[in-house]
């Protein structure tokens, strides 16, 4: 379930008509306060939540999402709601997406946190590694690592093509879900912040294949 908090309500209204075509059930609430009452009633998959979120705002909600539980909450951003996506992506919150949200920018950030019947489902291990896609949960040898969800969908990625280089351009395209034009520099921030998490100090887990992408490597 993707619960989703707006304040207008027509938005809502045609979100959750538009996501459920494609197969996803939508809550949706018009206000912080609402939206912590029904985190935690309906324990959604993934939350949605606008920059101008009234009553209990969105860097407060997700404050105090994170005290209870590790869902994935993206965050809806306008022109001049870049301080706000800040402190909210500082607070926890996994990712920003543009608002008013189209769907084929919004689904597959949606679907990334869902345990439903798509290709790559399931338990994922290379080395030390193990990525429970149904879960949300990465683990590094045995221990549980948070990962914001575009680095989630980064290392998914690379561990379903594991010891295969993919190319930036396919990165973007299967993790971004953009054009080639975007920055590949975004990718490799992306990468050395996965590295750090998951201890790879000397790039030996994803290595780098100069000027053309990545590869995770199945340790010997």
């Amino acid at each position: 379930m993707l619960l989703v908090a707006d304040p207008d309500a027509d938005l809502v209204r045609e979100l959750a008509s538009a996501l459920e075509r494609e197969g996803i059930l939508v809550a949706g609430v018009l206000d912080g306060a609402q939206a912590l009452l029904q985190a935690g009633a309906l324990r959604p998959d993934v939350v949605l939540v606008s920059a101008t979120l009234p009553v209990i705002g969105p860097v407060d909600f997700v404050r105090a999402v994170r005290l209870a539980r590790a869902v994935p909450v993206l965050l809806g951003v306008g022109e001049g709601h870049a301080e706000q996506a800040v402190q909210a992506l500082a607070a926890g919150a996994t990712a920003c997406v543009a608002r008013p949200y189209r769907v084929p920018e919004l689904l597959p950030l949606v679907q990334a946190a869902f345990p439903g019947d798509v290709a790559g489902r399931g338990v994922l291990t290379v080395g030390g590694v193990e990525l429970d896609v149904g879960a949300y949960q990465v683990r590094v040898a045995g221990s549980p690592v948070h990962l914001p969800l575009r680095e989630f969908e980064l290392l998914h990625y690379l561990m379903r093509n594991a010891d295969r280089t993919v190319t930036r351009e396919q990165i973007m395209r299967h993790v971004w879900h953009a054009a080639d034009s975007m920055s590949t520099n975004t990718i490799a921030v992306h990468v050395k912040r996965l590295r750090a998490r998951l201890g790879d100090e000397d790039d030996q887990l994803i290595q780098t294949v100069r000027g053309v992408g990545y590869r995770l490597v199945t340790p010997a």
